[in-house]
């Protein structure tokens, strides 16, 4: 909570984070649905609202708040449908730090932190011909990164918690899925929370 003084008329107002709750909440994820219910991305709100307005694209599911301008009030998207089919030629996920500490749950492949800042590490050692490559890049804490050094995992006596590989788009999309998230489980093939 933050008090925010106003110079002007020498009153003192309270504010949650430093951010209304309007910018707040249109930074949410949408799950974007193609016209076939495919899972196509996830967007922001304020992207998924533009497309509604636009007639782009339809609401399929909302969250709890809802947005105002002067003249309207909608309920915030949580899932949308493009009104048309767009052909996705390309379904792979894009080959990125962000992807693979993604994919990682943020957490060391070799000692299992997650409240550390965390780094990349080839498996196999870019020196001994270890390529960029989903099945050779992993999330790795410093002293973790260090301590393997150029060894494999076996050399250093360090094994993977889990084998990296390169992960479907729906298990990539399953990543964005929290509480205020559970209406996309059904549009991404997952069980219903208890």
């Amino acid at each position: 909570m933050k008090l925010i003084h106003d110079r002007g008329n020498g009153r003192t107002h309270k504010r949650g984070n430093g951010q209304s709750n309007g910018a707040g909440i249109l930074n949410r994820y949408v799950l974007v649905l193609n016209q076939s219910y495919e899972p196509v991305m996830v967007t922001s709100a304020k992207r998924a609202v533009i497309l509604m307005l636009l007639d782009k694209a339809e609401e399929v599911v909302h969250y709890e708040e809802v947005i105002h301008s002067v003249s309207w009030q909608m309920p915030l998207p949580s899932v949308v449908r493009l009104a048309r089919y767009v052909r996705t030629p390309n379904k792979d996920v894009v080959l990125t730090r962000k992807n693979i500490l993604k994919r990682d749950n943020h957490r060391c492949q070799y000692c299992g932190r997650s409240s550390v800042p965390l780094t990349l590490d080839h498996v196999i050692p870019r020196h001994r011909g270890g390529p960029d490559a989903w099945d050779n890049l992993v999330a790795a804490c410093h002293p973790c990164n260090v301590r393997k050094g150029n060894q494999t995992p076996h050399e250093a006596g360090m094994p993977l918690l889990l084998h990296p590989h390169k992960p479907s788009r729906i298990t990539y999309f399953q990543k964005f899925v929290r509480k205020h998230q559970d209406a996309w489980r059904p549009y991404l093939f997952m069980e219903p929370k208890a």
